[in-house]
């Protein structure tokens, strides 16, 4: 990707705010703020770090008098020593829609062009002030709904994913070294890599790729949220759960069997963590074929959820649920065995071991069940800076890279010959290069895939 040498002017701040922050970068960005800006000196010959106060003026031709928009501070950003790399200013203004739609009128006509989506971080990208795994958790950070969420991204962009994949590329690049080495003395039948020690260093690294690839499932569902499935018979309390959940009337309730016929999904923050909670049909025989088709969509939410809320009906108890012979569980999902309708369970009756009771009608026992959903998902590798991967994209570029160093070390146990053992840790590091873009020529339509998801002004 090509960039230009334009001036981009862009609102830095959501919309509906007492301040807003509107951005300029380029190598005109001073130039082009002194023609809109009054203050007691010109921002071109500011030092760098510094916030000027002064006003925006419009003084087109038009106006007889140049006339004031607003009071504003500038903050000026040097060259390279800025989020771009290129000379920025900062301008914060009051947060009226017109005051903004103004200030960016003003210096667009002042020679400014509107940033396209992620410009700003595209540039940040391009000069080398962020690698592209960073640039995506910007990204990330800026759509985080959750405290887990923002844990992730902020670990990625504060350069701890890419330090662990900068680790593992430094280490295949010392092996390439040794086995070029080794084809620059190919007379003298030297052998510079031993090869029980390649292979142990191989192995290693492919451990390492195993645990981020493992990672994936943990980071890309903190991410979009912890998929949750409330499984369990008709008129069980699923619906009313679900609104119990969300402190709002969300699903239709009724004491009529098979009122949800359809999964509904939701989302809600609990303790810093987001989970997708899919209220499913309730599972039972039937013969209608609308609610059947509800109960196969029910067995596709149990399918694809993270963990299980099975709710029974502390009325009737497990041996009446129709629905335990037909729920099938993996041996990688959490399951909550959760007893509703506690207040109408008849006298004497006590919960088995292991088991939740709850009246979701009354909000009974909630709390208890919202700790064991928390407890349910593992945080503790996202706050203490693990490396977690969380990107699709990222995630498919290291099952390649295990893929080619399993191709390097079955072609070394076949006595492959040091070019092409070579060439295959080399396809390794191409792989992991793919993440960070470093060492590697990324394709203009993966930039512009990973930029265009961005906001205007980041």
């Amino acid at each position: 990707m090509i960039p230009d040498h334009d001036t981009i002017v862009a609102p830095a701040t959501a919309p509906g705010g007492a301040i807003a922050v509107i951005r300029v970068s380029g190598a005109e960005a001073l130039a082009l703020c002194d023609r809109i800006f009054r203050g007691r000196t010109p921002l071109a010959g500011a030092a760098p770090y510094t916030v000027h106060y002064g006003t925006i003026v419009d003084a087109s031709a038009a106006a007889e008098t140049p006339r004031i928009v607003d009071d504003v501070l500038a903050t000026v950003f040097r060259a390279p020593h800025s989020y771009t790399g290129e000379d920025s200013v900062e301008i914060s203004c009051h947060g009226s829609s017109y005051i903004v739609a103004e200030i960016l009128r003003l210096l667009i006509a002042a020679g400014g062009r509107m940033a396209t989506p992620g410009e700003f971080t595209m540039r940040a990208y391009l000069a080398g002030k962020l690698d592209l795994a960073q640039a995506e958790a910007v990204g990330d950070l800026i759509a985080a709904s959750s405290r887990a969420a923002h844990a992730l991204a902020t670990n990625q962009m504060r350069g701890g994913y890419s330090s662990a994949l900068e680790t593992l590329r430094e280490r295949l690049l010392h092996l390439t070294t040794l086995l070029e080495l080794e084809l620059d003395f190919s007379e003298e039948d030297v052998e510079f890599a031993d090869r029980r020690a390649l292979r142990d260093t191989m192995e290693q690294i492919g451990r390492e790729i195993d645990r981020l690839c493992s990672s994936f499932a943990l980071g890309n569902a903190l991410k979009e949220g912890i998929a949750v499935a409330i499984v369990g018979a008709p008129n069980v309390g699923k619906s009313t759960l679900l609104n119990r959940l969300l402190h709002e009337d969300r699903a239709m309730v009724s004491e009529i069997a098979g009122t949800t016929r359809d999964v509904i999904e939701e989302r809600a923050n609990i303790a810093g963590v987001l989970f997708r909670f899919l209220d499913t049909a309730g599972i039972r025989t039937t013969g209608d074929r609308l609610e059947q088709m509800g109960i196969e969509r029910t067995m596709e939410s149990i399918r694809r959820a993270q963990v299980v809320i099975r709710l029974v009906d502390a009325q009737h108890g497990i041996d009446q649920d129709q629905s335990a012979s037909q729920i099938e569980i993996r041996p990688d999902q959490q399951v909550l065995t959760v007893y509703n309708k506690m207040d109408a369970a008849s006298e004497g009756f006590r919960l088995p071991e292991g088991a939740l009771g709850i009246s979701a009608r009354r909000g009974e026992g909630i709390d208890a069940l919202c700790e064991a959903l928390r407890n349910a998902v593992d945080t503790e590798e996202v706050y203490h800076g693990d490396p977690v991967v969380s990107n699709s994209r990222h995630y498919e570029a290291l099952t390649a890279a295990r893929k080619s160093l399993a191709h390097a070390l079955e072609g070394m146990d076949a006595g492959l010959p040091t070019d092409l053992l070579s060439e295959e840790v080399r396809e390794v590091i191409r792989h992991l290069g793919e993440i960070t873009g470093r060492g590697v020529i990324t394709p203009d339509e993966i930039l512009k895939n990973i930029f265009s998801n961005f906001c205007i002004g980041k």
